[in-house]
């Protein structure tokens, strides 16, 4: 399947917000759906500036930096974004988007090693240029620690078996041979679900400290926006939406309405307000069943 941006129209108008000039960012490229976009609507002096950490991704956004002088990739995590924004003389930008998660082209290919779907590599590196492969990682990794991510990455129930058969198993090279592994270990498995999946998902947000970059990622953005700019975040499982959500949340709640369990923000420390959380149409998520579990949520940076 080729890559089909998810809530592209949505995530683009919602970061514009009406306006037509600016300096924004957009934390995850991948093959540059949002932010062809994002240059379209643009005018002539306006820049984008965009971040990866795939190589095929880089490869694709080096051709638009050719087609396009307002566009500029850097290579690295959103993670990095006041560090990499700073060493570019840029303290305040316009509007900052990320699409999070795996893209399609990354499951499709075999030799990317994401998926149980089809025999490749066990790798699941985003960035494939460096770092431990998933192959090397469940080669080292000890059985509490395997079990621990698999249940709270994953939030798979029967972690310390699959963690148990994982370790026995010894060294495992390719998707498939995981797959069998934890499918063998697995006592119920889930309607239309593959019994790898959580496992798989899992053993991904861990190679590629997803989580922890998100975390990184979201205080940067506010810190990095203009009053009444505004950060739009697209996530795919819960447990980015709910780390999008939470922080949204303490944001933009003041003392006397905080809850969540969150620490509570005074009036004048509040930094968001809420937009919108908007899901995939009915239409999108037939046209792109992956789209299915998509979740954007926006809010704005209030005035200094």
């Amino acid at each position: 399947m080729s890559h089909i941006s998810v809530l592209l129209h949505e995530t683009v108008d919602a970061l514009l917000a009406g306006r037509n000039t600016g300096v924004y960012i957009d934390g995850t490229f991948g093959r540059g759906g949002h932010s062809r976009l994002l240059l379209s609507k643009l005018d002539e002096n306006s820049r984008v500036y965009a971040f990866d950490k795939d190589p095929q991704a880089l490869a694709v956004a080096a051709e638009l930096e050719q087609e396009d002088p307002r566009f500029k990739i850097i290579h690295a995590s959103f993670a990095d974004l006041q560090t990499e924004m700073a060493a570019l003389g840029l303290t305040h930008v316009d509007g900052i988007m990320a699409d999070l998660g795996v893209s399609s082209p990354q499951i499709d290919q075999p030799e990317r090693g994401f998926s149980f779907m089809h025999d490749g590599p066990l790798d699941m590196r985003m960035d494939n240029s460096q770092g431990q492969t998933a192959a090397e990682w469940l080669l080292e990794v000890d059985e509490t620690h395997l079990a621990n991510v698999i249940y709270q990455y994953g939030e798979e129930r029967y972690s310390r078996r699959i963690a148990k058969a994982i370790k026995n198993a010894g060294l495992m090279t390719t998707t498939g041979q995981l797959a069998e592994v934890v499918k063998a270990a697995h006592p119920k498995w889930e309607k239309h679900k593959h019994p790898a999946t959580r496992a798989f998902q899992a053993i991904r947000i861990e190679i590629n400290k997803e989580l922890e970059d998100i975390q990184l990622f979201l205080p940067q953005a506010v810190s990095l926006l203009k009053s009444e700019a505004r950060l739009a975040v697209i996530s795919f499982h819960s447990l980015e939406d709910r780390m999008i959500k939470q922080f949204i949340q303490k944001e933009s709640t003041i003392a006397e309405d905080a809850g969540w369990g969150l620490p509570q923000q005074t009036a004048d420390t509040r930094r968001l307000k809420k937009i919108d959380r908007i899901k995939a149409s009915e239409e999108e998520v037939q046209a792109n069943p992956r789209s299915r579990s998509a979740w954007l949520r926006v809010a704005e940076r209030l005035t200094y």
